[in-house]
């Protein structure tokens, strides 16, 4: 719910197609491939789900397309074709900065098993999407130099890319914070 409410906020500045947007962020991930790599590729679930609620086959098409556009993929991350996929994007990279990205960037790394920080383990920088996605040995911090701190120059829209600023400084200053304290600084 915080893509959709993130997408409607942009959608609505930059002036984009409404109905397609709401449709796009509250979809984006029922099928993706880390929960359902079943219905992944026919979006099984996106168009099931519109189907069921009479969208006009165009609208099902323009929706499916944004699905497909709007995943991190390290270097071959993809600009969306449309203004709508845009919104989408950017709303789903707020999503994933910021205070809230923070917590996420935890509660994944510690659902995974992963450490918090290891100064001996190295981000890896520049990793395409094949690198990006395979299960690297890795940290939560170094997801920060990894994914997140990247976001704010990938944004697509005027709106997002204000909005990106404030959550880069917030992870910018945790992060100083965090190095400060594990070298015993503070």
């Amino acid at each position: 719910m915080r893509v959709y409410r993130l997408a409607i906020e942009i959608a609505e500045q930059e002036n984009a197609e409404m109905l397609i947007v709401q449709l796009a962020a509250l979809l984006h991930d029922v099928d993706d491939v880390k929960l359902s790599p079943e219905t992944h590729e026919p979006k099984k679930n996106a168009v099931g789900f519109m189907n069921n609620n009479v969208v006009d086959d165009k609208v099902i098409a323009s929706v499916c397309k944004i699905i497909d556009e709007v995943s991190f993929a390290g270097t071959d991350s993809v600009v969306p074709s449309t203004l709508e996929g845009k919104c989408v994007q950017d709303a789903d990279r707020l999503n994933a900065i910021g205070a809230i990205g923070i917590a996420r960037a935890f509660a994944y790394g510690g659902s995974k098993g992963r450490r918090i920080h290891d100064p001996d383990i190295k981000p890896m920088t520049n990793m395409n999407k094949a690198d990006y996605n395979q299960n690297h040995n890795s940290t939560s911090i170094n997801h920060f130099y990894e994914k997140l701190l990247l976001l704010k120059n990938m944004m697509n829209t005027e709106t997002a890319k204000k909005m990106a600023m404030h959550r880069q400084a917030v992870m910018e200053d945790f992060l100083e914070e965090f190095m400060a304290e594990w070298e015993g600084e503070k």
